[in-house]
């Protein structure tokens, strides 16, 4: 079996058209994709546990796996119908194997390398954090590195530097929580439902910047971010006023915080445009949805001269096609094969 999969995988480094089925489950959204060539999506099939989470104020990962379970095979007579394709008409199977919940990256793990083996097609495990990045090869389809990125989610924050499809520097990180963690948290204390980035979205559109809240200095001089001090102050700020019974604007709040983060993240992405010479940045992860972050991200390198990308809203956060069109890149460089002891895991390197 595995030497056959080795013949099979070579064989579609330099097949002229590849359709790829992808898989991504790494979270709390189960997805199903069907991409060809990387950048052209016949099928894009996602079941949201967002409103079974909501309750709960955040992910319960036990939950999120039971529903990936009942979910998935449905996805994927779901996205071959909507392609209008037939099982034997894929040349591989791609999965998200990390970074995520590992009780929900199994569930997308073990069914991928099921159908791997019912179907004889390749097996392609996918980094997530790349997956994200690839989103924009859908959105802008002429799109190429090198670019810069701002990788920007939940479980991430990072400026990297795209050297080619496979090949990534990092340039800078956060040492602390990601700033998807943050806004979370911070909807949380302002009593917001989940998921929080959105919400605080919103609700700062209402407020004013009055509040003063920093980011840590001791970064300044780096590409580095640290997004837990703001949050512990935001924190502060609310428990204070509640215990002095003092009344405050939750949407000042939201707008003051917003700033700050969005503030900082643009700050170091001209610096590191700046460092590189690079004309390009792209932004990948949810919180590229953040509408005051594109607009302050637009203005800040269109007065050096350069361009920023960011992805279609439904490719912002978690999806398969993502996860398929990275995968075509894998494959036309000879990486990403995976035999069926193929397991998930929790973190993964860069």
């Amino acid at each position: 079996m595995k030497k056959y999969m080795i013949d099979e995988f070579n064989s579609l480094k330099n097949k002229a058209d590849l359709t790829i089925l992808a898989i991504e489950s790494s979270c709390d959204e189960t997805a199903v994709s069907i991409v060809r060539n990387g950048r052209e999506v016949l099928a894009n099939i996602v079941a949201s546990q967002i409103e079974i989470h909501r309750r709960f104020g955040g992910v319960v990962p036990e939950i999120a796996s039971r529903n990936h379970l009942v979910a998935i095979s449905n996805l994927y007579e779901e996205a071959l119908k909507e392609a209008n394709l037939l099982p034997e008409q894929l040349d591989a199977i791609a999965v998200t194997f990390g970074a995520g919940l590992i009780g929900a990256l199994l569930v997308g793990v073990n069914f991928a390398k099921g159908l791997s083996y019912s179907l004889k097609k390749p097996l392609i495990a996918v980094n997530h954090v790349h997956g994200h990045i690839a989103s924009n090869f859908i959105t802008y389809k002429d799109l190429a590195p090198p670019f810069l990125c701002l990788m920007v989610s939940g479980g991430h924050t990072a400026i990297l530097k795209v050297n080619d499809y496979n090949k990534f520097k990092m340039l800078g990180s956060t040492v602390d929580d990601a700033v998807g963690e943050a806004f979370d948290k911070v909807a949380r204390v302002l009593g917001l439902p989940y998921p929080g980035g959105p919400e605080i979205d919103k609700l700062a559109k209402k407020g004013e910047n009055v509040v003063k809240f920093t980011v840590s200095n001791s970064l300044k001089n780096t590409l580095d971010f640290s997004f837990s001090g703001i949050k512990t102050s935001v924190i502060n700020y609310v428990h204070n006023k509640q215990q002095k019974e003092e009344k405050f604007s939750k949407a000042d709040i939201a707008r003051s915080f917003e700033e700050c983060v969005t503030d900082e993240l643009t700050t170091k992405v001209i610096k590191a445009m700046q460092m590189t010479k690079s004309k390009k940045v792209v932004v990948a992860g949810g919180v590229g949805a953040n509408s005051m972050l594109q607009a302050k991200l637009k203005e800040a390198v269109k007065s050096i001269n350069a361009q920023a990308f960011f992805p279609e809203l439904k490719y912002c956060t978690d999806n398969a096609a993502m996860i398929g069109s990275m995968a075509f890149y894998y494959i036309k460089k000879g990486i990403g094969r995976a035999d069926l002891d193929l397991t998930a895991r929790p973190t993964v390197e860069l």
